[in-house]
């Protein structure tokens, strides 16, 4: 999380115990290292919920992709259906060939 090195960490605890002294220095860390546990748990819950808010968007756009891939395949089955019923098959109906081409013939 941080870089610090042995060297930062010698000097920040001479400093305290200069600062502190031997008495006050063990009470001072317990009382950082509580408010360090503290930053870090609410870190990990705000975290947490940032993932499970992500999370159920998520599944709601899969939901919503499902719910369109389902009427999708609904529209599917009753053009299929539709086309059952005619006469012919739809790989005999072609287009007419160059039609514009026709068109700069006449003109």
């Amino acid at each position: 999380m941080f870089d610090i090195g042995f060297a930062e960490l010698l000097l920040v605890s001479i400093v305290g115990l200069l600062i502190l002294g031997p008495e006050r220095l063990p009470g001072a860390i317990r009382t950082g290292s509580l408010w360090l546990r503290k930053f870090r748990r609410s870190f990990n819950d705000i975290r947490a919920e940032i993932e499970r808010e992500l999370n159920t968007e998520e599944i709601k756009k899969d939901m919503h992709n499902n719910a369109i891939m389902k009427s999708l395949k609904s529209a599917e089955k009753d053009l299929r259906g539709a086309l059952g019923d005619t006469p012919y098959d739809v790989s005999d109906i072609k287009p007419p060939a160059n039609q514009g081409d026709s068109d700069k013939t006449q003109s």
